[in-house]
């Protein structure tokens, strides 16, 4: 197709060629015409008759979303009117660029806000704890992969053609222990992850790191992180001053804070859940008997606006009361829900539908504006960025509909990405399997604990025995295997999961299979186990290995492959010596295997599938290093 836009364009001319590409349209002085006005600040309008078009919006992002519809609705050839309302005011996601050591590339952040703005969303974070360029602390990021500030500019720069605004999102508190590990931000530390409160070294490097973070970019706002200080004011903070509580010392530390962000001329955002944890016994977000005294709220530092984050909760009535809640500091939170791409290899869609409809269908009865998408990489960052296109499109269709129309959900996310709906939401099935409730809102991560744990004294055994593992893993081995070769520019996402689901096949059930036989005294089948399956075994996780290898560094920096390195060869080692183990036992060369005639007991204690979190306790019920 073949276009050219007359009207109000102004500003629009890059970011209109980005899009044009990307939806392989030609765009020129001949063709159809497309006729493009100004209208209200939250409505866009696409219509078609015969050979002319019109697009009517009023923001940049509504433009290139409605350049979209166009492109979709042009492909039916008939007449066609589409009227939109934004529902909200800011609409994107938050990438976690730091926790999970995988820093996107400069393109890859592109591509994402390519499809971004075909989605209509307008609005990015890049998480980054230590990941950008601070000129005075070299050990700042070093070896991370951090951003320089110009790469930042390219892509600030970029974000503004398409309408998007880049806000600076780092922290000013705590969650900087790939930071304070460095021996010269050892006088700053409160604790290994959290800086010293009252400390003047602590704001002046903290004015270092938030004009560093605001320097390559147009915006004023910034996220100023602030959360998650677990011990905050018991390290050497207890030590200099003596127990305060969590409350004086957050607003403290924040009215330090927002007095450099003032006099910055910024306008900062947190994360609001030390106040919440301050007023719970417990030390949690969202405890229903947490109590933050009047008094508290009344010397809460001004003009920081509060985002209010939670994945967690399926029931409106909950979101509700937690906005509410947050409306008692002065103003309307902003919301970050979550794209569940954080448990490891699976992206639970089932969890991320399920908290979505119900935290937004609330945001916009209770007139919350801002919200956020965020993708979490703790712990590696196992999920491939891609598998959550799926998601974008979920946060992005909530943001033009006051109830989301999950028929448009599918077409709009076919047409934005060239993949299939259904395709992407069966990722879930990775995780979801048999002994999990529809749905996994429970998020646990199976693939993850039964890909990494020791092929011989595996600590999940017990908690998977009799549930078929390995039939499912057969099953969508094969299904995405299909997909794999159905999805355009996304089928390597399928790809991945095919090669993960062929390992689980085989090593899902084997450790029972092997303590079994042993106990059965069933050479044979150990010998076969030992000689030919195990073999089998390593070269599939080999070429698991290989095939994330390619995805990793086709979309991030090199900078933390490493520690999956050290995870996949701890793996392929411990297959290498479960073969050689059993070889010699069956050969007679040992007389026994120690850690086959040790009772199985249930994870942590609870039967049936579990949650386990972190990889340093999945491999090993022996002393594993937290990093890897």
């Amino acid at each position: 197709m073949k276009l050219y836009f007359t009207g109000d364009t102004e500003g629009l001319e890059q970011g209109a060629a980005i899009v044009a590409e990307e939806l392989g349209i030609e765009l020129g002085e001949s063709g159809r015409q497309v006729r493009v006005l100004r209208g209200a600040p939250d409505k866009l309008e696409v219509s078609g008759v015969g050979s002319e078009f019109r697009i009517v919006y009023g923001e940049k992002a509504h433009f290139f979303r409605a350049f979209g519809l166009l492109a979709e609705a042009a492909r039916e050839n008939g007449a066609f009117r589409i009227e939109e309302t934004a529902q909200f005011a800011t609409n994107g996601p938050m990438f976690d660029v730091s926790q999970g050591n995988a820093v996107m590339k400069v393109d890859t952040v592109k591509l994402f806000m390519r499809k971004m703005a075909l989605m209509g969303m307008n609005m990015i974070m890049l998480y980054t704890e230590d990941s950008y360029d601070v000129a005075e602390q070299p050990y700042f990021g070093y070896m991370r992969g951090r951003y320089s500030q110009a790469e930042l500019k390219e892509l600030d720069d970029y974000a503004d053609h398409l309408g998007i605004e880049m806000i600076p999102c780092i922290q000013t508190l705590s969650h900087l222990r790939d930071v304070l590990k460095w021996k010269a931000f050892a006088d700053l530390k409160d604790d290994e992850e959290t800086m010293l409160v009252g400390f003047e070294r602590t704001y002046e490097f903290i004015e270092q790191m938030i004009t560093a973070a605001m320097a390559p970019v147009r915006t004023k706002r910034i996220h100023i992180g602030l959360d998650e200080a677990w011990k905050l004011g018991l390290g050497r903070y207890l030590e200099q001053n003596g127990y305060r509580t969590k409350f004086e010392i957050m607003n403290q530390h924040v009215k330090r804070v927002l007095a450099i962000t003032e006099k910055h001329g910024l306008k900062p955002m947190m994360w609001s859940d030390m106040y919440f944890r301050a007023g719970s016994r417990t030390g949690g977000y969202y405890d229903k008997a947490c109590v933050i005294p009047d008094e508290v709220i009344q010397d809460m530092p001004k003009g920081v606006q509060q985002v209010y984050w939670d994945y967690y909760h399926y029931d409106e009535a909950f979101y509700e009361e937690w906005i509410e809640r947050h409306e008692r500091f002065g103003s309307k939170p902003v919301f970050a829900g979550g794209i569940w791409n954080w448990k490891g290899f699976c992206l639970n869609y089932g969890a991320t539908f399920a908290s979505t409809e119900a935290a937004l269908n609330v945001c916009k009865r209770k007139g919350v504006t801002e919200i956020i998408a965020t993708l979490w990489g703790d712990d590696g960052t196992e999920c491939d960025w891609h598998a959550a296109m799926l998601g974008l499109q979920l946060f992005a269709e909530h943001g033009y509909a006051e109830k989301l129309d999950e028929a448009k959900l599918k077409r709009r996310f076919e047409f934005c990405t060239g993949a299939r709906y259904d395709d992407f939401m069966n990722i879930k099935y990775v995780d979801e399997t048999p002994g999990i409730s529809p749905g996994n809102l429970e998020t646990y991560n199976t693939s993850r604990y039964l890909l990494w744990q020791n092929v011989m004294a595996g600590l999940f055994d017990r908690n998977v025995r009799g549930l078929g593992m390995s039939e499912h893993y057969a099953k969508w081995a094969q299904e995405m295997k299909t997909y794999a070769g159905r999805n355009g520019g996304l089928s390597f996402v399928f790809e991945l999961y095919h090669k993960l689901c062929a390992v689980l096949s085989m090593k899902a059930d084997m450790g029972n299979r092997i303590a079994d036989a042993y106990k059965a005294g069933d050479n044979g089948l150990l010998s076969a186990i030992a000689k030919r399956e195990l073999p089998e075994l390593y070269a599939r996780v080999r070429s698991l290995r290989e095939y994330h290898r390619i995805c990793w560094h086709r979309a991030n920096k090199a900078f933390g492959w490493d520690v999956m390195d050290v995870r996949y060869g701890g793996l392929l080692m411990s297959i290498d010596t479960a073969a050689e183990r059993i070889g010699d036992f069956t050969a007679g060369r040992l007389d026994r295997l120690e850690e086959l005639e040790e009772e199985r007991l249930p994870f942590n204690g609870k039967d049936g599938l579990v949650d386990c979190y972190f990889y340093h306790y999945m491999p090993s019920a022996s002393r594993v290093a937290q990093h890897f």
